[in-house]
């Protein structure tokens, strides 16, 4: 916390009152009824309210320093106080506390993420004896929806998409009560007052026990869920969702459910029960009840614990109805397969009637309720990696919490990329990502950008004075960024991706940077991707990169791998493994020619050379979603493995030719694909550690910053850590943003922001 005012230290009179200002997470969160409470118990008057900067307070007596004490240091479970302000105004003798009606205007204050249900309202469901018994929508001051329901600040009833529920006497009473923890909880609602189901806990069980395929209506937007152990099922709904291999997550009751078919360290278990609830990856285990086709051919199996209500009543339904509590926290035999309901490359379907257009041939029941969803929210994804969690997808649980900078900038927005598309807008110094929007190739994830954008400009009441893009020109985000008429900086992508990790950790001056990933438009429309900068102020130098590779075919190489390997032995002179290896593709001679004439792309893809080494090796010759190949290459590893002189580095460019001589002689059989997959993981880690070591006595700068899809690999992320660490070079990786794309936007509006301080 930062505290910008304190009282003196001198004695207060006997009669004082002091304004306070309190900005950060202060609304939805039970601040004004833990005011209301801890200004009671001092015997205080004066009162509380909120408005579009935080929560104002006003208090009145003669323990004014123990009021700021406590203040500070008791703070309600979901708060996150980021400044108090403090000043001395006339005292008038008001009598009692009361908490006041919320005020308008220019908006400093924050929306709360949407957080799991509490401990508190998990006894009262499964109470039969409580009001909300077995309801799907309670909550309170301490858990439920927050950004997914909100219109605008301050954060209020009147401003939810519970408006239109009318409270009923008893919750009335609770709401106006500051002794109770629903006092102006605002989703707060009953069954006689509240949001209901379409259809019944019943039905859904019946559905999904009969092999069938439930779209349900959560939090941020509706899932498709179906038995996890029911192959059929499985199966069924990516033939629906013609998603043939990328992988589902599972929805286990509690960690004890889930051991059975992932490995759960102490610190997993921390993340996967904390308030946020995201998804994580975690080691497989040998268990083989659940459906093989849930994540074929890798190593790690995203597992998520239930966080609404209503997920909690699907397991209480498939249990029979257990009696009481105690049931929660037993290991339980139902598991399901739980992932986002859009038709493949569309946002998130949240609307009731949007449900019934675009779900009735993926689902066999749609399940949905009459609380809107305000704002679509996928949920967010983390994998452990160097002894703490780091983010996939940032979205439901963590937006729109800030990233604070080190700096003020600008009110800046920036667009993000092309794919795992997010948006960030600036206010101050805090920056404020947006969920996950996706990958901004069709006009439905066009329309959900603009409308990202619309929101949260609204919401935080930004007025943008520059507005930052990636350097490609052919972006739908590019052009967006265009069409809005503000000042423009183009972000060259792997720039982008190291200031993100700048900005996070609040670093101004030099930095090197290492970003690995599968593409990015490099200065003269070069296909980057392998890239060491360094980074100062607005501005980046290349200092070396991977060597490039032949990609004939361009993009398409992307997509099959192969392309890439018949262009590696084409430039060793292996023209005989080609006909030997390749002797099925019957576009082998015509690749092997444009590799041969000297005419194919070429690119310093990191995500390329990745690929190339798997197709080397037999892995596979395809890329089914983004990213399979390097997943199936990393889960091979037991430990990565240095062989002799594999690698080569000249003027700032590693080159992999002799690793890559190595592996195409090694045989296709399971033991030599691990061997090779360990050489492969061994070599980039060796190789990297000394393009940095290089760079840092050349240049004088030993921080390091580690951005770029690839580095979700944990074996290459931990390896190249420890490499960095012995040699005295510090190494800075993403905590608060993903490392792929999704964390563009970051690093595009600290570019931008300094860029326009420069300017002035």
């Amino acid at each position: 916390m930062q505290l910008q005012s304190r009282l003196p230290e001198s004695n207060l009179p006997a009669l004082t009152r002091i304004r306070f200002r309190v900005r950060g997470i202060v609304q939805g969160v039970g601040f004004r009824p833990f005011v209301y409470q801890l200004a009671d118990a001092l015997k205080l008057s004066g009162w509380v309210r909120n408005d579009a900067e935080g929560v104002l307070i006003e208090v009145e007596g003669t323990n004014l320093r123990g009021f700021l004490i406590r203040l500070e240091t008791e703070l309600p479970l979901l708060a996150d106080v980021r400044s108090i302000e403090s000043e001395f105004i006339p005292a008038d003798g008001q009598a009692g506390f009361e908490v006041r009606e919320s005020l308008g205007g220019a908006a400093g204050t924050m929306i709360g993420a949407d957080v799991t249900v509490c401990e508190d309202c998990l006894q009262e469901m499964f109470s039969s004896e409580d009001l909300r018994h077995l309801y799907p929508f309670l909550n309170c001051t301490n858990c439920g929806p927050r950004y997914t329901i909100t219109r605008a600040v301050p954060y209020d009833r009147a401003n939810t998409s519970m408006a239109d529920f009318a409270l009923c006497e008893a919750c009335e009473g609770e709401y106006h009560n500051p002794a109770d923890r629903r006092f102006h909880a605002q989703p707060t609602a009953c069954p006689s007052c509240g949001p209901q189901l379409s259809h019944s806990l019943e039905e859904i069980i019946q559905t999904i026990n009969a092999g069938g395929i439930v779209a349900l209506k959560g939090i941020g937007g509706f899932h498709l869920i179906c038995d996890a152990r029911d192959d059929a099922a499985v199966k069924r709904l990516r033939e629906r969702k013609n998603r043939d291999a990328k992988p589902f997550a599972i929805m286990a009751l509690n960690t004890h459910s889930a051991e059975r078919f992932v490995s759960i360290s102490a610190a997993e278990a921390s993340i996967l029960e904390s308030k946020e609830r995201p998804i994580l990856l975690c080691d497989k285990t040998e268990d083989t009840s659940l459906s093989g086709t849930i994540a074929p051919d890798l190593s790690a199996l995203g597992v998520m614990l239930p966080y609404a209500p209503l997920h909690y009543l699907l397991f209480h339904e498939a249990l029979g109805r257990p009696e009481g509590t105690g049931w929660l926290n037993a290991p339980q035999d139902p598991v399901f397969v739980v992932t986002s309901a859009n038709p493949g490359g569309e946002p998130l379907v949240i609307g009731n009637e949007e449900a019934r257009f675009r779900l009735s041939q993926l689902a066999d029941l749609i399940v949905d309720h009459n609380r809107d969803i305000l704002i679509r929210t996928d949920d967010s994804v983390m994998r452990m990696i160097a002894g703490a969690p780091a983010f996939i997808r940032r979205a439901r649980g963590f937006t729109p919490v800030p990233v604070e900078l080190g700096e003020d900038l600008p009110p800046t927005l920036a667009l993000g990329g092309h794919l795992k598309s997010t948006i960030c807008v600036t206010r101050g110094r805090e920056a404020f990502l947006s969920q996950h929007i996706g990958d901004v190739e069709n006009a439905e994830t066009y329309g959900f950008l603009r409308e990202t954008v619309d929101h949260l400009l609204s919401t935080l009441d930004v007025k943008p004075e520059i507005v930052a893009c990636d350097l490609h020109p052919d972006f739908l985000s590019s052009r967006f960024a265009e069409e809005t008429g503000l000042p423009l900086v183009r972000a060259q992508h792997h720039h982008a991706h190291c200031a993100a990790v700048a900005a996070e950790h609040q670093i101004e001056g030099p930095l090197l940077g290492l970003a690995l990933d599968g593409y990015g438009y490099g200065q003269k429309g070069e296909a980057w991707g392998g890239e060491l900068l360094r980074l100062e102020g607005a501005n980046f130098q290349r200092l070396g990169h991977l060597a490039n590779l032949a990609a004939p075919g361009g993009d398409k190489a992307a997509l099959e791998p192969w392309r890439l390997a018949v262009g590696l032995l084409e430039q060793q002179g292996r023209g005989d493994l080609i006909a030997e290896r390749f002797s099925f593709q019957p576009m082998a001679d015509a690749v092997r020619a444009l590799v041969g004439s000297g005419h194919a792309t070429e690119t310093s893809s990191c995500g390329r050379h990745f690929d190339a080494a798997a197709s080397l090796i037999g892995v596979t010759d395809y890329n089914r979603y983004e990213g399979e190949v390097a997943m199936r290459l990393e889960a091979l590893v037991d430990a990565p493995m240095l062989g002799e002189n594999l690698w080569s580095l000249r003027e700032g460019v590693l080159d992999l030719s002799r690793l890559y001589a190595r592996l195409a002689d090694l045989p296709h059989t399971l033991k030599d694909q691990k061997l090779g997959a360990a050489l492969f993981h061994g070599t980039l880690i060796d190789g990297f550690a000394e393009l940095i070591r290089h760079a840092a006595d050349k240049t004088g700068v030993s921080l390091v910053a580690l951005s770029g899809g690839c580095f979700l690999n944990r074996v290459l992320s931990e390896g190249l850590i420890s490499a960095l660490t012995e040699s005295n070079i510090t190494p800075l990786i993403h905590r608060q943003v993903p490392t792929n794309d999704g964390g563009l936007s970051l690093g595009q509006a600290l570019i931008a922001g300094r860029t326009s301080k420069m300017e002035l």
